[in-house]
């Protein structure tokens, strides 16, 4: 008698992620994958929630362009560009209101995801939120307005997968690519503090957290 195939209902589809969970894209700069996946329902909540006292803006650049990804801020400081340049304030300058606090599960994501890649004592005051839709980018760039470069930096990706261009300590070395997914989280300080990276024009799609958008969480330690 042939041996009977059990029914579809019977059968696993679940499938092993052999991934490795640490990857080292620089020295000082890693990807931890996957790290912020237990929380990252209530991250997206919690963006929501922030958002609602600091809505999302498509700024203007120095140059007179208009960032194609959405931003707002929470912490003691917030990120802002215009046509006068980059810069931290302490107010909104769109509400005339103090930036939303950083709430205590952010905080303590940033830190546990610092000390996980070696970086121990991390202790950000500022916390980027970007919003990008379909075709929405991030040309390469350093992250240098800060005035302090001895504390990392903590990137956490939310919802749709994204390209991540990871370059060197001048721009015109070349970027190369990496995937980041739901819950992956790059932290980078010390050596590779001042490395250009961005990423490339998200793809459209629908990711059952955050729908069409894709999130990110950037937090800093901005000199007073």
């Amino acid at each position: 008698m042939p041996k009977r195939t059990p029914p579809p209902a019977q059968m696993s589809l679940s499938l092993q992620d052999t991934r490795p969970p640490r990857v080292t894209l620089s020295p000082g700069a890693v990807v931890l994958r996957g790290y912020a996946l237990p929380q990252a329902e209530a991250l997206v909540a919690t963006i929501h929630t922030l958002a609602a006292l600091a809505p999302f803006r498509s700024m203007q650049t120095p140059g007179g362009g208009t960032m194609s990804a959405a931003l707002t801020s929470c912490g003691a400081l917030g990120w802002v560009t215009d046509h006068t340049g980059y810069h931290y304030t302490h107010t909104n300058p769109f509400t005339q209101q103090p930036w939303p606090a950083l709430p205590e599960l952010f905080l303590h994501l940033a830190t546990t995801a610092a000390q996980a890649a070696g970086f121990k004592n991390f202790t950000p005051n500022a916390c980027l939120i970007n919003r990008y839709t379909a075709g929405s980018r991030m040309g390469l760039h350093q992250d240098k307005d800060e005035g302090d470069f001895t504390q990392p930096i903590v990137s956490v990706s939310l919802g749709l997968p994204m390209v991540f261009l990871w370059g060197g300590l001048s721009r015109t070395t070349p970027a190369f690519p990496f995937l980041l997914e739901n819950g992956d989280v790059v932290v980078w300080g010390a050596r590779a503090r001042l490395h250009y990276h961005g990423v490339k024009p998200l793809a459209a799609g629908i990711h059952p957290l955050t729908g069409t958008v894709r999130f990110n969480l950037t937090f800093r330690f901005v000199a007073p």
